[in-house]
C-alpha cells in the first residue's frame, strides 16, 4: 500500500513537543514531499535557538515515519522562521564632549570628600602618591574611589592593574571599576590605549565633567582625583565646577620642583581651594646594599616650604625601587607590608586624624 501525506501526517501527530502540544498541532510541517518511498519534510521552529533544542524532536518524526508501510527512506531537516539575533550589546558611552552649564560648584552624589591630588610640574610621583594612598586609605577601612584625571596621560590603569572597558547599563551612567579595594575610573579606559588624546580645552572639562558625574561612584568617604601637571584646564574646571573638600601638592625636594609647586599652590589658593596639605616625594634614597642614605634631589624642601605657608606637611617619601616594580606591574606597594607600606599608611592615616578622608 503507498503511503499518502494523511498517514504521515497523522503518524507525525503523535510528536510532541517539550513545551507541549505537537508539531503537526503546532502547524511546524512544511514541505512534506512523497517520492517512490521516499519521505521528506521540514520541521520549522520559532527561533533559531528552539530549533537547535528540537533535534531530539526531528530524529523521533524520521523514525516514527520510516516505521510506516511503504516508506524506505526519511529525510527531515530542522529549520527556524528568520536568522538568529544578533547578540545584545552593552550600551556604548562616549567619552568626551563640551561640558553642559551648571550654575556653580556640585557635590559628586554619594561622595562625602573629595581630595584634588596636584603637581606644579610632571615628574614628581603624582600620580604614584594618588594610586599608594588611595590603596592605604582603602586598608584603613574607608570606602575610595580614584578618579585619573590625567586626559593626554592617564597612568592610573596601568598601576592600578585595570585594563576592562567600563560598562554603561543604559549609555549614560558609566559603571567603574574595583580593584585593591578602590573604585576607580580613568579616561586610559574608554580610549585606544596607544592613542593620543588630542582634545582642546572644552573637551577636556566636558570629560571630567563626564567622569564625575556620569559615572556610579556608590557611597564613598573620600575621592581622590588625579590631576594632570601644572595649573590648566582641568584644575581650573575642577576647582570652580565641584564641591572639593581640598588639596593635596606633591613635589620633590629639588628647588626647580619647589618653584613650579608654589605655582600649583597660588592657583589652588586664587580658586579658593583649601591647601589640606604637602607631600615631599623622593625625599631620600636608601641604598640597598650598604643602608647609605643620599639625598639626590636634596631634603627638606617640601617640609620648609609647608611650615613657611603655614599648611600641614603630610610627610616625606623616599625614592624606592620596588615602589616603581610594584607600580608598573599593576598592584601599589601599600597594597603589601613593606617599609614603603606602612609610610603611606602613616599618611593615610594623618589624613583620616585631620577629618580629610
Amino acid at each position: 500500500m503507498a503511503v499518502t501525506r494523511e498517514i504521515i501526517m497523522t503518524a507525525l501527530g503523535r510528536i510532541t513537543l517539550p513545551d507541549g502540544g505537537d508539531i503537526v498541532g503546532r502547524d511546524m510541517i512544511r514541505a512534506l514531499t512523497i517520492d517512490a518511498g521516499k519521505v521528506s519534510f521540514v520541521i520549522e521552529a520559532e527561533t533559531p535557538a528552539e530549533a537547535t533544542r528540537l533535534d531530539g524532536v526531528r530524529r523521533a518524526a524520521e523514525q516514527v515515519v520510516l516505521a510506516l508501510p511503504g516508506v524506505d527512506s526519511v529525510a527531515a531537516i530542522l529549520t527556524a522562521h528568520g536568522p538568529a539575533p544578533k547578540p545584545a550589546e552593552p550600551p556604548q558611552i562616549k567619552i568626551g564632549r563640551h561640558p553642559t552649564p551648571q550654575a556653580g560648584p556640585a557635590k559628586v552624589s554619594g561622595v562625602d570628600r573629595i581630595l584634588a591630588i596636584g603637581s606644579g610640574k610632571g615628574g614628581v610621583g603624582k600620580s604614584t602618591v594618588s594610586s599608594n594612598l588611595a590603596v592605604a586609605l582603602a586598608r584603613q577601612g574607608r570606602r575610595v574611589g580614584l578618579l585619573d584625571a590625567d586626559i593626554y596621560g592617564p597612568s592610573q590603569p596601568r598601576m592600578m592593574g585595570v585594563n576592562k572597558r567600563p560598562g554603561s547599563p543604559d549609555g549614560k551612567t558609566i559603571i567603574p571599576l574595583q580593584a585593591h579595594g578602590v573604585t576607580m575610573m580613568s579616561i586610559g579606559l574608554m580610549m585606544d590605549p596607544d592613542k593620543a588624546v588630542v582634545w582642546r580645552g572644552p573637551m577636556l572639562m566636558g570629560a571630567l565633567q563626564q567622569m564625575l558625574g556620569q559615572v556610579a561612584w556608590g557611597e564613598l568617604d573620600v575621592l581622590l582625583v588625579d590631576l594632570p601637571p601644572g595649573t590648566g584646564d582641568v584644575q581650573l574646571t575642577l576647582c570652580q565646577k565641584t564641591e572639593l573638600t581640598g588639596a593635596i601638592v606633591v613635589s620633590t625636594p629639588q628647588d626647580v620642583a619647589l618653584l613650579d609647586a608654589r605655582k600649583a599652590l597660588d592657583m589652588f589658593n586664587t580658586l579658593n581651594t583649601p591647601i589640606l596639605g604637602l607631600i615631599e616625594n623622593m625625599s631620600t634614597y636608601i641604598c640597598p646594599s650598604c643602608g647609605h642614605e643620599a639625598h639626590i634631589f636634596g631634603h627638606g624642601g617640601v617640609a620648609a616650604e609647608a611650615d613657611k605657608i603655614g599648611v600641614p606637611f603630610l610627610g616625606a617619601l623616599p625614592i624606592d625601587l620596588d615602589t616603581r616594580l610594584a607600580g608598573d606591574a599593576g598592584t601599589p606597594i601599600a597594597a603589601g607590608s613593606s617599609p614603603m607600606a606602612e609610610a603611606y599608611a602613616t599618611i593615610a592615616r594623618r589624613l583620616i586624624a585631620g577629618g580629610m578622608a
